[in-house]
């Protein structure tokens, strides 16, 4: 996703990291995880995690991110699984947002795949 107009790439990062937390702060997301994944993947910038406590408030907590990076002049993200919300992924360009019910989290564990550290170029397998 382009960045906003008159924004260098590493402002509107900022800006869209910013806002993602902020939004998921005022939700009352919980477990909120934000991992830099610059140079693990061409993905994006960051990768965030967070969890809702029910289907419901997976879904608010989704649904106040998309109006909060837009009203930020973040465009319109994409989104998947907002029908089911027990997974909702946000892709928002340089940020991927999944807010997760949390044994669904639990299931999946993106953190830990994530967080795992570089492997060294020489490392054999």
């Amino acid at each position: 996703m382009p960045s906003p107009a008159g924004i260098s790439g590493n402002a509107a990062a900022s800006l869209a990291i910013d806002t993602v937390l902020a939004s998921l702060e005022d939700s009352k997301a919980e477990n909120i995880v934000s991992i830099d994944i610059q140079g693990k993947s061409s993905l994006g910038d960051y990768m965030v995690i967070a969890s809702g406590r029910s289907h419901r408030h997976v879904s608010a907590v989704a649904d106040h991110l998309l109006k909060a990076l837009k009203d930020a002049g973040l465009g319109t993200a994409r989104v998947e699984g907002l029908a089911g919300a027990d997974w909702v992924l946000i892709d928002s360009g340089d940020i991927i947002v999944h807010v997760f019910r949390p044994e669904v989290r639990e299931f999946y564990n993106l953190e830990k795949m994530w967080q795992a550290p570089d492997l060294e170029e020489e490392t054999l397998h």
